[in-house]
Parts: structure tokens; sequence; C-alpha cells
């Protein structure tokens, strides 16, 4: 589970890079970046609920 995060983190931290480089795909930035956020979140949730069992 934690390889898959940091694998999703990793392509969404550089679709963010590539939208935010080349100005005619903002738009792949600005999703990247929010797809970046939510998978972190999940993220964070699914390791904090782990830990408490």
């Amino acid at each position: 589970m934690v390889v898959l995060v940091v694998v999703l983190l990793a392509a969404w931290l550089v679709l963010s890079i590539v939208g935010f480089a080349i100005e005619g795909i903002l738009w792949l930035g600005l999703i990247g970046v929010v797809l970046f956020v939510a998978t972190a979140i999940v993220g964070w949730l699914r390791r904090s609920t782990h830990r408490k069992v």
C-alpha cells in the first residue's frame, strides 16, 4: 500500500511539473496538484487508521 501511494505521489508530482512548465497544458498541472493532495490525504488517513489497530 505504501509503495502504491509513493508511486502515485511521484506520478502526480511529475504531471504537475510538466503542466506548469508548458503553458498550453496548465490544466494538467492543476489536475496533478489536486490528485497529489488527494492521494496524500488518503494515504495519511489509511496509515493513521492502521496504527490504531
